[in-house]
């Protein structure tokens, strides 16, 4: 009786064991879709459970990298209530769970295979953290007054000193603590157009060299240079002006190839743009996307930021079709069950993405016109042609001789399609044919 009393309870704790223990790796960049996770517009307190009892719509979805907007407690002094103003970087916001709750939500992601990035705010600390105690560690005027960033109107933050070598130190350190004991898998570096370079390639490469752990690491900015110090990803800002510019302002759309050619020039293999019709910050400031294009514009930019090259990005929140601006200083009511149809039409562009090695990493070449977007992507073994509408009318494009006359399987229908010589889209319409 007491050896089988033993096996039992030999079996519970290796069971218990194995369920902590979940062995992920995250992808390759080509192969991530990231959904940026904003905790108020989950729940107006207690977000991480909410978050959790969210993880399988986002699988769903298609995404397989979360961000998580930063979730460390927000300072007080000059307080605007935003969470990129870090009173303690070991800390968490209670207004979103435990500590606890962080880890078991990033459990409960690997064990979907999905990984978790987590927003680093490296240029600047709440006038209440602890860090303020050193003088030396933040930008002083002529006076010896620490300031906050030059040229921002970020006044709830203090700047700091990157000729400071304790305080790189003692930041890299506290990175280290959320890979090695709460188990994320990266970082996405915020504001670092605003630090040094030799700070980034410090960071990245004291957090690559942690044993047995591989690292995404994002960039907010889109200096080249991000990349020679060791990140991943950058924003493709440039191409996110250009869309808005030819969606609102009827610029060509050929001139999305430029902005797409520009901001690849001299990037190094295996380096991509982060794309995106909408993030926090653009929530913020602007008209949601379904908004200032269309329901059906927004679904014709996403397939744009999708199949070009780039890592894309869903903004939780953005597949209801949320109609109104997003202040992410404060929570927003989200009905996660609004506009069924229009999350469903997310899933099916990101689940031809996920499906197709050649729409994720294969070579482009392009058909530049002003109104249709048309373009290729292709290796040595398949080949798939993506037209989009970027104009709220039927538009009309002359098709090449190669092209004219082509077979081609609708991915989105499943049917045959042969094109003629002319391309006939309706307003806001797209394709993805294989």
């Amino acid at each position: 009786m007491r050896t089988i009393y033993f096996l039992f309870l030999l079996v519970l704790f290796t069971s218990c064991n194995t369920k902590q223990k979940i062995n992920y790796t995250v992808p390759q960049p080509e192969d991530v879709v990231i959904y940026q996770v904003n905790p108020r517009v989950f729940a107006p307190e207690n977000s991480f459970q909410a978050v959790i009892s969210r993880l399988d719509a986002i699988q769903d979805l298609g995404c397989n990298v979360l961000w998580f907007m930063p979730v460390y407690p927000i300072g007080e002094e000059k307080s605007k209530n935003s969470p990129y103003s870090v009173k303690d970087y070991y800390g968490i916001n209670t207004e979103f769970g435990t500590k606890e709750d962080f880890k078991q939500l990033v459990t409960e992601a690997h064990s979907r295979n999905m990984g978790v990035l987590l927003d680093w705010v490296p240029n600047h600390t709440a006038w209440d953290n602890e860090w303020i105690k050193n003088k030396d560690w933040y930008t002083q005027d002529s006076l010896g007054n620490i300031i906050y960033p030059e040229g921002t109107n970020w006044t709830d933050v203090a700047d700091l000193n990157f000729d400071n070598m304790e305080m790189r130190l003692t930041m890299i350190d506290a990175m280290k603590y959320w890979v090695t004991e709460i188990g994320v898998d990266g970082f996405r570096c915020d504001a670092v157009d605003y630090v040094p370079f030799d700070f980034l390639k410090q960071c990245n490469d004291s957090l690559r060299a942690i044993p047995g752990k591989k690292l995404l690491m994002l960039a907010e900015g889109s200096r080249k240079d991000h990349f020679d110090a060791g990140f991943d990803l950058n924003y493709a800002w440039d191409f996110a002006v250009q869309m808005r510019k030819v969606y609102q302002e009827k610029e060509p759309a050929h001139s999305l190839f430029t902005a797409n050619n520009e901001e690849y020039a001299n990037l190094p293999e295996g380096k991509l743009k982060l794309r995106f019709t909408t993030n926090h910050d653009e929530a913020a400031k602007h008209s949601p996307v379904v908004e200032w294009v269309s329901e059906r514009g927004a679904m014709a930019a996403f397939s744009i930021i999708t199949f070009l090259p780039g890592c894309p990005m869903v903004y939780g929140s953005q597949e209801t079709g949320y109609p109104e601006r997003i202040n992410f200083f404060h929570y927003n009511n989200i009905d996660w069950s609004a506009n069924p149809g229009l999350r469903e039409e997310y899933r099916n562009i990101l689940a031809i993405h996920n499906n197709h090695d050649g729409l994720r990493s294969g070579k482009l070449n392009t058909y530049p016109d002003d109104d249709i977007l048309l373009f290729e992507r292709y290796t040595g073994t398949e080949k798939f042609l993506i037209a989009v509408n970027t104009r709220d009318t039927i538009q009309n494009m002359p098709l090449p001789e190669n092209l004219s006359g082509e077979r081609y399987i609708n991915l989105s229908t499943e049917r045959n399609i042969t094109l003629g010589e002319v391309l006939e889209l309706q307003p806001f319409e797209y394709l993805i044919l294989k």
